[in-house]
């Protein structure tokens, strides 16, 4: 395989927000992101935006200003909440972050536990958590494996 941009991983992903600069704003101080771009446009839209946390990549867009062969781009809070796909980041520590993104208002909807799939496989420490528009998200901790 060729190598990926600098500063790239090999898979990022977009998410799109009715408000990309709320949205950006609320994962950095929610979640731990920085922002590594952010192009706005006219009217206070996001153009286009990178956040970064390690080496994972999320580019955060507004819904308003996306669309692709007349496929409108949209976040759960414009489609009655329904999530389309989710977002899983591995941190360190996944207590003090879960209590951080708890303490920024997060909706936690599976606290953190314990999935353990047997000595061959791996251990994780995760917990499941809606952003502030509804995204799924699993924030992760490797225990074993």
């Amino acid at each position: 395989m060729k190598p990926t941009p600098k500063g790239w991983p090999r898979l990022a992903t977009s998410a799109y927000y009715q408000d990309a600069n709320a949205a950006i704003a609320w994962l950095c101080n929610a979640f731990g992101f920085e922002v590594r771009l952010k192009v706005d446009g006219e009217g206070g839209i996001v153009e286009h935006s990178e956040l970064t946390f390690g080496e994972a990549v999320i580019m955060v867009g507004d819904e308003r200003r996306q669309e692709i062969k007349e496929r409108p781009f949209r976040s759960p809070k414009s489609n009655g909440g329904v999530c389309t796909q989710s977002i899983m980041l591995y941190v360190d520590d996944v207590d003090a972050h879960h209590a951080r993104a708890a303490a920024a208002g997060a909706e936690v909807i599976v606290p953190p536990k314990i999935s353990d799939y047997g000595e061959d496989y791996w251990s994780d420490k995760s917990y499941g958590v809606l952003d502030c528009d509804g995204h799924l998200w699993w924030i992760c901790q490797r225990l074993r494996g």
